[in-house]
């Protein structure tokens, strides 16, 4: 019997590529797919696979939300993140919210075969990279500067500022996140003090040009 695998990706010739890797396998099968957090939790509703794979980057909530989201409900399902961004960015937020695996999608020719089936096989996938780096943190060995200023920030600082991204206001992320506008704004603040911004426009212009980099 094949392992079934969901895939979550809104870019059409990213999932049509790791479809054909995946279903090149003949004990893999890509069953599930949707280009969005919000879609994704629907189908998971109907229907489960044994892995989840998604990207960082999705329309609405990202794919690190979904993971919470999901460990919440099926905690048993492990899930995989592809992302744009080495894993010094975003690996440790990732395994810190249950993914089990963290791949570039620029290697994900070469190793997301090899990733999918250490994490059925019940292990992790870590990068040799994201693997020094937790050792270090667990050693308390961590004199060295973050590979990227967006390491530093917490979970919600990191959505608020993904969401800054996407260029929505303080209301708007309130509304998206229910949160009040007062705490969005404390956020904001804390992010230009953590990125060493001098003022909300700087704040804006770092954030949109980190979205765009993460949509390609």
């Amino acid at each position: 019997m094949k392992h079934r695998i969901m895939v979550v990706d809104d870019h059409a010739i990213v999932l049509h590529g790791l479809k054909e890797l995946i279903n090149a396998e003949p004990d893999l099968t890509v069953a599930l797919e949707a280009a969005s957090a919000e879609e994704a939790m629907g189908v998971l509703e109907k229907d489960r696979p044994d892995l989840l794979i998604t990207d960082i980057s999705l329309p609405g909530l990202s794919g690190l939300d979904l993971i919470k989201k999901v460990q919440q409900v099926w905690p048993g399902l492990p899930s995989l993140v592809l992302s744009m961004h080495d894993e010094m960015v975003h690996g440790e937020r990732a395994f810190r919210v249950g993914a089990k695996g963290y791949l570039v999608k620029q290697e994900a020719t070469e190793k997301v075969i090899t990733a999918i089936r250490k994490i059925l096989a019940g292990e992790v996938y870590l990068p040799d990279r994201l693997q020094s780096m937790l050792l270090n943190n667990v050693r308390g060995r961590n004199e060295r500067r973050p590979a990227s200023v967006l390491s530093n920030l917490t979970d919600r600082e990191f959505e608020i500022f993904r969401l800054i991204g996407h260029g929505m206001g303080a209301s708007e992320i309130a509304t998206k996140l229910n949160r009040s506008v007062k705490t969005v704004e404390a956020h904001r603040a804390n992010l230009k003090q953590k990125l060493g911004l001098r003022n909300a426009l700087e704040l804006n212009r770092f954030a949109a040009n980190w979205a765009d980099r993460e949509q390609y």
